[in-house]
């Protein structure tokens, strides 16, 4: 008679630490042959933990949900920020590092499961969403003061112009002008690629982008759009005291109303095989050859 296992483990006469051993070798055999192409490798599967049905609550035209941990706390701290009402995991409240009883809105300890019902099952979270209004309309007059913008001609993807307002506040850039139409709109999406920077920059929409430029250039601001065919490089367009950099879409790049109203084109010379960037990269090297020139 055996003796008892007492310690929990398989025994060598353990008919699962013999499957255990074979499914060991039959995955090494698997990798193997991916590794060899001769069968293909299954793409990754998405996290599910809302569900396949999930579907987004209907929001109002003046109802903006924001979540992420730094998002949120970003939120918070904005004065001109009109805030709902918070809610928060237990665990997240902890890392949130607020004091919610002094916030003087109302607030909710959830669980992550909530916020993904209103959220969806793809939103990284952390925990936290705030129901929020959306902020306060900006005017291009009042950005005479600053001697840097970033003009966004339908840049479409909201992960790239929350990517661009990180770099422009980076940069102190006054503000990120955009279109109405083909340009996202303030969301959680948004405030999340953009990290906090939403809560520190003017995200102004215009309806008609050459009369926006148009304004720029009586305010003061030469306006240089980004071209990969621009006559010139960036370095050697710049002049006067007050820039404006426009760039264009992914793919489409500037309009071409837009390429006959600045007053300059440009280009990013890149010395390797690959001559064009995603359009958030772009805008970063821009803005730091706008303010090598400004600090000139």
């Amino acid at each position: 008679m055996s003796k008892d296992n007492k310690s929990g483990g398989k025994t060598a006469t353990d008919p699962s630490a013999k499957d255990t051993h074979y499914a060991t070798l039959r995955r090494a055999h698997r990798d193997a042959k991916r590794e060899r192409g001769e069968i293909p490798t299954p793409q990754p599967q998405k996290r599910k933990r809302g569900g396949e049905d999930w579907k987004p609550p209907a929001l109002a035209p003046d109802q903006v949900h924001l979540y992420g941990l730094h998002t949120v706390r970003a939120a918070l701290d904005n004065p001109e920020r009109k805030k709902i009402k918070l809610f928060v995991t237990q665990n997240a409240l902890a890392r949130l590092e607020v004091d919610v009883e002094a916030l003087g809105i109302p607030f909710e300890i959830v669980s992550p499961q909530e916020i993904d019902k209103v959220l969806g099952p793809e939103a990284i979270h952390q925990g936290v969403m705030l129901e929020t209004r959306p902020l306060p309309v900006r005017r291009l007059e009042a950005l005479k003061e600053s001697p840097l913008l970033l003009v966004l001609d339908q840049v479409t993807d909201p992960h790239n112009v929350g990517a661009i307002m990180r770099s422009a506040v980076a940069f102190n850039a006054g503000a990120v002008i955009t279109t109405q139409r083909y340009s996202p709109t303030e969301s959680g999406v948004l405030a999340k690629s953009a990290s906090g920077a939403l809560e520190l920059i003017p995200y102004i929409q215009v309806t008609n982008l050459a009369d926006a430029l148009g304004e720029l250039h009586k305010l003061g601001f030469s306006t240089i759009g980004l071209d990969s065919e621009g006559p010139a490089p960036l370095e050697g367009t710049f002049s006067g005291q007050k820039v404006a950099l426009v760039l264009g879409s992914e793919g489409k790049g500037l309009r071409q109303k837009t390429r006959e109203t600045v007053n300059a084109l440009a280009r990013l010379d890149m010395p390797g095989s690959i001559k064009s960037l995603n359009v958030s990269n772009a805008a970063a090297i821009a803005l730091y050859a706008a303010r090598l020139h400004l600090k000139a």
